[in-house]
């Protein structure tokens, strides 16, 4: 194989013969580019042809399932990277047009060992990308990517024969029957459905209409203009519109669902917005109760209630604080046996036997049904109540250069831990530990905590804080965190702040 060019450009002869590949695509755990700008359909079969060379190389079955998002380009690229897995001797099976996590579904209901999905996740039109795995149902994390990005970029794809195509029919009607089960809600539920005219419109619906909800209808309509917002319930724009459905249709919750449906946004009845962390807190509780002594993976960015919730404490739960990222969370998650994992960007992952480990927006939402039919005498607005207040910043985003970051936030890391061994205060308060497995989160000893990390696709830091005790303490951890940051003269400003 030809290694990517990088002087291939769009319209050129050479554009519609040669790979082009912009490097940077390779991310920490997916594959992410705009297309046609950093990524054209020759390059895309260059991936192809390098992903069934690691599989070879790895000793991995021949043997992948593919799907993709419902934007309308996604079906070239598919059949680009089709083309390359079949030069490397893949036996492709084409699951046809899919979300994510049913494409993760596919691996066990087909038997096949490697994954790989053509979608940009939550990105604006005009950005495409791939979502692969071997491990079910772990993702490629930053070794396995390094890796790809090195057989693609130093063009060491090998050809092989036995290739072949399939499209098997049929795995959306599976994946559904297994979202559902025999579960019928015993309680009236209605629920507005959130989906931004994305994917998820193809599932949602249907998924809470065999369990009995009454669903609200928002931006259902499959369309891949995304003519209202751009389906993300991350983002505030989704989440408000998501609110007034609530309080225009009188709904006990709404859900929404991202643009490829691996996460899941929540709102109450009273239309407030639960951010991912808390719902997760709300899951814990009630699956706690079910299955005592759990253990629950949270990402660094979320509420330290795992930890200090004193009725999760009563339950025996254990919390472990880890990496921000789809693929880090799902694998510790699998290593270390936990029930389920939390992160607050939306990804929700329930093992067994609740789900089988892989992020997935509808699972999550079956289970919240779930979750209100066990507690029929609350609604949501209780349960959000019922936690421990605590108070929170933002995700907050200052900028340091991306050949910069990781050496600025190592020193940075060194210097918190440094206080903490040093006996230091922080906020008034004496430091309980540190932890370092993704830049460092400085947990103070009434259970409050500041972090400061790196982060995996912009040229940013990311310092979030939160307080269980008042908004001045919050801001005291801001400040006393920002002081550490500001001894770095490569940081620079922040997108927002409190």
């Amino acid at each position: 194989m030809n290694k990517p060019l990088a002087e291939v450009t769009p319209n050129t002869w050479s554009f519609l013969r040669d790979p082009m590949i912009k490097p940077t695509g390779f991310r920490e755990y997916d594959a992410r580019w705009k297309y046609p700008d950093e990524i054209n359909l020759p390059g895309m079969t260059a991936l192809g042809l390098g992903l069934g060379t690691q599989m070879h190389k790895r000793g991995i079955d021949p043997v992948i399932a593919v799907g993709n998002d419902y934007r309308d380009y996604s079906l070239s690229i598919k059949n680009a990277l089709i083309v390359g897995l079949m030069q490397a001797g893949i036996q492709v099976k084409d699951i046809g047009p899919a979300l994510s996590p049913m494409a993760y579904f596919a691996q066990f209901h087909l038997d096949v060992p490697a994954v790989a999905m053509v979608t940009a996740s939550h990105n604006p039109n005009g950005w495409t990308g791939v979502k692969m795995g071997f491990d079910r149902p772990l993702t490629h994390g930053p070794d396995e990517m390094s890796e790809l990005r090195d057989i693609v970029l130093n063009g060491e794809g090998i050809a092989r024969p036995g290739g072949s195509y399939e499209f098997v029919d049929g795995v959306k009607e599976a994946y559904l029957d297994d979202l559902v089960g025999d579960f019928k809600m015993s309680r009236p539920l209605k629920v507005v459905c959130a989906t931004g005219n994305g994917t998820a419109a193809a599932f949602a619906p249907e998924v809470f209409e065999r369990i009995g909800v009454e669903v609200v209808p928002s931006h259902t309509r499959l369309d891949y203009t995304f003519p209202n917002y751009n389906p993300n319930p991350e983002a505030m724009e989704m989440l408000h519109d998501m609110a007034a459905s609530v309080k225009a249709s009188g709904a006990d919750l709404a859900l929404g669902f991202d643009g490829d449906g691996d996460r899941c946004g929540v709102v109450d009845d009273e239309g407030e917005e639960i951010f991912a962390d808390k719902v997760g807190v709300i899951m814990a509780r009630d699956l706690a109760k079910l299955y005592p002594n759990s253990t629950f993976v949270a990402d660094v960015k979320s509420t330290g209630l795992f930890a200090s919730d004193p009725e999760l404490q009563a339950l025996g739960v254990k919390a472990d604080y880890w990496k921000t990222g789809h693929s880090h969370m799902k694998r510790r998650v699998k290593e270390i046996g936990a029930l389920a994992g939390f992160e607050k960007s939306g990804h929700y992952f329930l093992a067994e036997p609740v789900g089988r480990g892989y992020d997935c927006g509808m699972r999550v939402a079956v289970e919240i049904c779930k979750l209100m039919d066990r507690n029929s005498d609350q609604s949501m607005s209780d349960l959000r109540k019922a936690l421990p207040k605590t108070w929170s910043t933002p995700t907050m985003s200052p900028y340091a250069a991306d050949t910069e970051k990781y050496d600025i936030l190592q020193r940075l890391v060194d210097k918190l831990v440094a206080k903490a061994d040093a006996g230091d205060s922080f906020a008034g308060r004496a430091i309980k530990e540190v932890v370092t497995v993704n830049g460092a989160r400085v947990i103070l000893d009434n259970g409050s905590w500041g972090l400061v990390r790196a982060s995996s696709n912009t040229p940013n830091l990311v310092v979030v804080c939160e307080s269980s005790e008042s908004e001045d303490e919050m801001r005291a951890i801001f400040a006393d965190i920002d002081a550490v940051i500001r001894t770095e003269p490569g940081v620079g400003d922040y997108d927002q702040t409190i």
